[in-house]
């Protein structure tokens, strides 16, 4: 059960958030989408979001600032977040008015929310799961796209919701977060993408 569950936390991981939500806009717009516009988005989002973060992660660990991919301490968290807040900001201003989507856009302008107020939560000494506002994120972006869109994804939605309850079990299972950590993150994912809906649905 252990394995399983920690396995959940690496297949689930925040980092790979941002392009799973770039890939489900892609799959779901019912818009087209020439190549070039897809290509223009995925790979630069690609590589800034996981690419890039892995790569720090490895020199954050060899200099010893970070001990594991988890980032359990609140001092190492902070480093995680001042990479990803910048990254985001890159992909918000130099990567998606390329190729504007408002959808997308805003999904993302969602996440540096949660980021940003997760970030926050750290000065204060309390450790929200981005698992959590990960998954929530999704969560809320994919409902939105199927009122945007006008179509039916209860399977998917539906799916998203049980993974979400496994990566909560699998977090508190492996003592990484208290339930008030989960219940934080989630909520700070789901509203993050709430509060953009005004732009774009």
């Amino acid at each position: 059960m252990r394995v399983f569950l920690k396995l959940i936390s690496y297949i689930f991981h925040p980092l790979f958030i941002p392009i799973a939500g770039t890939l489900i806009y892609f799959t779901l717009t019912p818009k087209y989408s020439p190549l070039e516009l897809q290509s223009g988005n995925i790979l630069p989002i690609f590589i800034l979001t996981v690419i890039i973060p892995i790569i720090s992660f490895f020199i954050l660990r060899n200099v010893g600032l970070v001990s594991t991919v988890f980032m359990p301490e609140i001092r190492e968290r902070k480093y995680a977040f001042y990479i990803s807040i910048s990254l985001l900001l890159l992909i918000l201003i130099k990567v998606i008015p390329n190729n504007y989507i408002p959808e997308l856009y805003n999904f993302f302008l969602g996440l540096l929310s949660a980021t940003f107020a997760s970030l926050l939560l750290l000065f204060f000494k309390f450790r929200s799961s981005m698992h959590l506002m990960g998954m929530a994120s999704i969560l809320m972006y994919v409902i939105s796209l199927s009122i945007h869109f006008e179509i039916n994804v209860t399977i998917a939605i539906a799916i998203i919701t049980l993974i979400t309850g496994l990566v909560a079990t699998s977090r508190i299972y492996l003592n990484a977060h208290t339930k008030p950590e989960i219940l934080v993150g989630f909520f700070l994912g789901l509203i993050s993408q709430l509060l953009t809906i005004k732009f774009w649905l």
